[in-house]
C-alpha cells in the first residue's frame, strides 16, 4: 500500500510539474473544497483510494475486511502516540508478507490439484488419448498429411484456454495463423504437433509440467495451470 500511496503521489507531481513548465494553466480543474491544498489533497485521497479498491479484487481468493484496514489506515495516519495502532510497521509489514506467501502456496497448490483431477477425469473419456509424458489429446478432424519433427518450422491456427473456458490466445480471433520451429515452444506443443497430419484438427489437454510449469506465463496463465489448445496443422513449412 506504501508503493500505491507512493506512486500516485509521483504520478501527481509529474503531471503537476509538467503542466507548470508548459505554462498550462488554462485548463487547471476548479477547487472543489475550501482551497486548492485541500482540493489537492482530497484528489489525491479519491486516487489512491480508487487504486487500493481495485487492489482488494486480486487479494488470495478474493478475501479481505474492509473495516478492519479502514481502521488500521486511519490510525496510521492520525500517528498518535496515545492511540498507537495494533502493530508496529515491521510487524504489521512482515505479517502482511508471510500471509501472502501462505495464501499463494494454498492457491497454487489448489491450481495444480484442479489440474491433476481434471486430467485424471478427461483420460476416462471416449476419443482422449495419452501419451507416457502425461499429454492428452482428441483428434476432432483427422487427415493423411506428413507429420513433423521436432526441428520443423510449422504454420498453424490454434487456440488456447484455461480450464475454466478463459481464452487466453487465439489465431482464429486474429485471423491470422502463426509460424514458428517446434522446438521451440512448449514442451506439450513440440510433443503434441508431431502426432498431427497436415491438415488434421487435434485438441490438447496439456499438464502443467509440459506448458509453463510452476512459473506460470504473464498476468494470464497462473503458476501450475493445465491447459488446452485446439491446434489446426495448416502446413510444414520447412
Amino acid at each position: 500500500m506504501k508503493k500505491i500511496a507512493l506512486l500516485f503521489a509521483a504520478c501527481f507531481l509529474i503531471v503537476a510539474t509538467a503542466d507548470a513548465r508548459r505554462g498550462n494553466r488554462a485548463n487547471a480543474p476548479v477547487s472543489v473544497m475550501n482551497n486548492a491544498v485541500d482540493s489537492m489533497s482530497y484528489a489525491l485521497g479519491v486516487s489512491i483510494g480508487s487504486e487500493i479498491l481495485g487492489s482488494f479484487e486480486s487479494l488470495p481468493f478474493g478475501e479481505y475486511n474492509k473495516a478492519a484496514f479502514l481502521d488500521g489506515f486511519k490510525t496510521a495516519l492520525k500517528n498518535n502516540p496515545n492511540n498507537p495502532p495494533l502493530m508496529t510497521l515491521e510487524f504489521a509489514q512482515n505479517f502482511f508478507q508471510n500471509y501472502m506467501m501462505e495464501a499463494y502456496e494454498r492457491e497454487t497448490e489448489a491450481r495444480r490439484l484442479e489440474g491433476e483431477n481434471f486430467l485424471k477425469q478427461n483420460r476416462t473419456k471416449k476419443g482422449v488419448h495419452e501419451t507416457a509424458s502425461g499429454l492428452q489429446y482428441i483428434i476432432e478432424r483427422d487427415a493423411q498429411g506428413a507429420r513433423p519433427s521436432a526441428t520443423d518450422v510449422v504454420r498453424v491456427h490454434y487456440e488456447g484456454r484455461l480450464l475454466d473456458g478463459t481464452v487466453f490466445d487465439s489465431s482464429f480471433a486474429r485471423g491470422e495463423p502463426i509460424e514458428f520451429p517446434l522446438n521451440q515452444v512448449i514442451p506439450g506443443w513440440t510433443e503434441g504437433v508431431q502426432l498431427m497430419p497436415v491438415g488434421s484438427k487435434f485438441r490438447f489437454f496439456i499438464p502443467y509440467h509440459l506448458a509453463y510449469g510452476a512459473r506460470g506465463a504473464g498476468q494470464i496463465i497462473p503458476p501450475f495451470a493445465a491447459l488446452i489448445f485446439d491446434v489446426e496443422l495448416l502446413e510444414i513449412v520447412r
